[in-house]
């Protein structure tokens, strides 16, 4: 119908003006003139040029006085030409709104004298605020007085207004659209002479496929694990969440007293709570270094227990896999190794924005013979340097297991500052030589967490964002691969 009314009026009329001045009166819906016209100009039926103008539209509120009148209006005439009415009487007499509305307007206007008595002030009042809201719906001027007053009250909204203007013929117009079939069907086939086809776009774009996204975390890890490989490092195999606390905790030299082994810090399993073997000659040797020293070392000079390190536990380092694959290196004959690991780690701490009971940790390490801290500090300033961090500086720290320890520093270019991004080590004798590894035989290692080169990279500034049930999918989609900062050579 709105089709019809614009092509037909064009035929006769050099041009539409105003599509909503046309929609009302020819009676039309406006959206659905608006649709036909977005239709025909695409089609070169009519070139019309867009209109954008603010309206003022009444909220549901206006839209009820302006057909019922004013709270205050109600709530004056309630009230009895002469004298009172007591204010609890009024109040029965009155929806609870109005009355709660109508008597502060109707006192600010001074209309009224307020008290435990009610009584009017003036005789005769007019309802200007359904006059107003009445010209509104009109399309006429108020002024600005009025304007801000029921803006104030809320009984009107400023609406943004899009249309067209300046409606014309375009070059393909006709008083009658062609219907052009739009489908190679057998019927269309057979009567191809008879029918006009719509041209096809070869050039237009189809529908986007929908598929799976990678996680940042993935594509910050796989930029990680690249890294590692080009520098000859191998994947150690982390499938295993639970550990024992022997492997997490006691066979890397940390005493049983040790704050971290404490239920405040880490997951304890209650079924299966304890572990079911562990290599007794290996058991026995790390016994003996805790409790009375070994390897040019004092110990721990406590009685070690053996029940305390057949609890299971949620691993809270990947450092417990390091132990395993150390150990099992021990077994044969000595060979240099490089191994790395990215994988899940859990720790009973404080939710908030920068800490999550369960992250990532990323960690690598170099065992062969006569390694030293130089060697360390160098093959470190190689893996930052590919990461896109060239400046290092390092700083003297505690490990149970490391000896000498070292916090890694790199300059923020965007903070200017510097700031902490790792810590390193070399592992200690009494670690190493209780598995049965050469006394000449030296293991360097460092970790860092992956969720805060992520949170970087990705300008994410809550990991609850980037992890956990609260992570936005549309995140997941819009993210660009991981290039960012990271160098492949």
């Amino acid at each position: 119908m709105a089709e019809t009314a614009i092509l037909g009026f064009l035929q006769n009329n050099e041009s539409i003006p105003d599509s909503g001045q046309f929609a009302a009166e020819h009676n039309l819906d406006h959206e659905e003139v608006k649709n036909v016209i977005k239709s025909l100009q695409g089609f070169r039926y009519i070139e019309a040029k867009e209109l954008k103008r603010e309206t003022l539209v009444l909220t549901d509120e206006g839209k009820k006085y302006a057909a019922e009148g004013s709270p205050e209006i109600h709530f004056f005439s309630a009230i009895p030409e002469e004298g009172s009415i007591s204010k609890d009487d009024l109040e029965k007499k009155l929806d609870p709104s109005v009355f709660k509305i109508g008597s502060t307007q109707a006192a600010k206007k001074k209309w009224v004298a307020m008290g435990k008595q009610v009584s009017r002030k003036v005789q005769h009042v007019e309802d200007k605020v359904k006059e107003s809201l009445l010209q509104i719906q009109q399309g006429l001027e108020l002024d600005k007085e009025s304007l801000n007053s029921l803006k104030t009250r809320k009984l009107i909204v400023t609406q943004g207004w899009i249309g067209y203007s300046d409606i014309q013929k375009g070059p393909s117009y006709a008083p009658k659209r062609k219907i052009f079939a739009t489908d190679l069907t057998r019927e269309n086939l057979q009567n191809w002479k008879e029918l006009e086809f719509k041209e096809y776009n070869f050039n237009a774009k189809g529908q986007p496929l929908e598929a799976g996204h990678l996680h940042p975390l993935l594509k910050v890890r796989k930029q990680f694990k690249d890294i590692f490989c080009q520098m000859g490092f191998e994947e150690m195999p982390t499938n295993n969440f639970v550990e024992s606390s022997f492997w997490n905790f006691d066979a890397l030299f940390q005493p049983q007293q040790h704050p971290a082994r404490d239920s405040h810090d880490t997951f304890f399993l209650k079924a299966p709570s304890t572990t079911r073997e562990l290599p007794e000659d290996y058991v026995e040797r790390v016994k003996q270094v805790h409790e009375s020293g070994g390897y040019g070392s004092r110990g721990y000079n406590y009685e070690w227990k053996r029940e305390e390190a057949n609890k299971n536990l949620l691993r809270t380092h990947t450092t417990a896999v390091s132990s395993r694959m150390l150990y099992a290196l021990a077994k044969g004959p000595f060979t240099p190794k490089k191994y790395f690991s990215i994988d899940r780690v859990f720790r009973n701490e404080a939710v908030d924005r920068t800490h999550l009971a369960e992250f990532h940790q990323i960690e690598g390490l170099i065992c062969d013979r006569g390694l030293t801290l130089g060697d360390l500090i160098g093959v470190l300033q190689e893996f930052f340097r590919r990461l896109g961090m060239p400046q290092l500086r390092f700083k003297p720290a505690y490990n149970p297991y490391t000896e000498p320890s070292m916090e890694i520093f790199s300059y923020h270019e965007g903070l200017e500052k510097w700031v902490e991004i790792g810590n390193s080590g070399m592992f200690r004798p009494e670690m190493l030589q209780p598995m049965g590894l050469p006394e000449d035989v030296r293991v360097i290692a460092w970790g860092l967490s992956l969720e805060r080169p992520t949170m970087i990279l990705y300008g994410i500034d809550n990991i609850r964002d980037l992890f956990g049930h609260k992570v936005d999918l549309d995140l997941i989609k819009r993210n660009p691969i991981c290039r960012v900062g990271i160098e492949s050579s």
